[in-house]
């Protein structure tokens, strides 16, 4: 990879903010050159709903774009939207390009003609209704790039968090805590902290139980799997310590005591990022064989097409992009 090779952007759902918040970066400037994989009609109505004085063109491939300023290209992936597409609620045939516009630059990422993908939101309803049995990016850029050792890892300026478990039904947690699943994250948690230029990462792990099960008394998996798990990654050289009570080590990681926690499931780790705002939030999918960012937040129905959408998560999701590819 190299920096002339463009950032590849999704759209994701042409139907939520997606389209706006494109624009908006775009307006702005971006630090690299980049090209939005997607629909130009739609990318064309956003940007005239916004009033932005940018040119949008389609290209063949990220390799044909120019990547002149005031400019947006498209690379069209499967066929045309209508350019009545409704705005703010699910639809199948957004859900379906969504997925499209994201096969088409994980291909591309695979084949190097892109330096990273930085994704905006798509619906997983919308991806329903078209027939996509699929609970989010993460999975899908997983089974497209064949990758068993991946996690969710979500950055902001203050906390990084990355997930030992995504999406499943939280009574579904426990039976996934597993020896095999910590070490792994305990790993992945690691190399993210390392690709974002931390050379020897303090990794903190939080419990599963309250209090960390309290030596047993609200339940076993931080004795007989976390604490193994820790102890390995220990061996193996990694800076990591815990099980930490979950209450507390969030706390402790923003006051700069770790550079990173590993959390056992989806709300444990992504409430305290989220709370701390998702204007400058990031998603990272840990483990790919290129470098995945996106914005930490959905598509925002409820306000797309009102030109209010914010897109400073995007702007973060880009930067970091770039600060972890070389």
């Amino acid at each position: 990879m190299t920096p002339a090779r463009p950032v590849g952007i999704t759209m994701g759902d042409a139907a939520g903010i997606g389209p706006e918040i494109i624009v908006k970066a775009c307006a702005q400037g971006l630090r690299a050159p980049a090209v939005v994989y997607g629909d130009a009609g739609i990318m064309r109505r956003a940007a005239a709903a916004l009033g932005a004085r940018l040119d949008v063109v389609e290209v063949g491939s990220a390799a044909q774009a120019q990547c002149e300023p005031g400019c947006i290209e498209v690379v069209p992936c499967g066929a045309p939207l209508p350019p009545d597409l409704p705005v703010g609620q699910a639809c199948a045939p957004a859900g379906q390009a969504a997925y499209d516009y994201l096969c088409a630059a994980i291909d591309a990422a695979q084949a190097g003609h892109i330096r990273a993908i930085v994704t905006a939101p798509l619906s997983k309803h919308s991806m329903h209704l078209a027939g996509i049995d699929q609970p989010g990016h993460t999975e899908i850029l997983a089974e497209r790039t064949h990758t068993a050792d991946y996690a969710m890892m979500l950055a902001n300026d203050e906390l990084r968090v990355l997930l030992v478990t995504i999406h499943i039904a939280l009574a579904d947690v426990p039976r996934a805590i597993t020896l095999q699943a910590e070490s792994r994250a305990i790993r992945l948690a690691d190399r993210a902290c390392r690709q974002m230029g931390i050379a020897r990462p303090r990794i903190a792990v939080a419990g599963l139980n309250p209090h960390a099960g309290e030596d047993g008394k609200f339940g076993r998996e931080d004795i007989d799997i976390i604490g193994p798990a820790i102890a390995q990654a220990r061996d193996a050289g990694l800076d990591v310590s815990g099980p930490w009570p979950g209450d507390t080590v969030f706390m402790r990681a923003r006051r700069g005591e770790f550079d990173i926690v590993v959390a056992q499931y989806h709300d444990q780790g992504l409430i305290p990022v989220k709370y701390l705002g998702l204007d400058q939030g990031v998603n990272v999918t840990v483990g790919l064989p290129f470098v995945r960012t996106s914005v930490d937040h959905g598509t925002a129905f409820d306000i797309a097409g009102k030109g209010v959408a914010d897109a400073a998560s995007l702007v973060a999701a880009f930067d970091l992009a770039l600060s972890m590819t070389p």
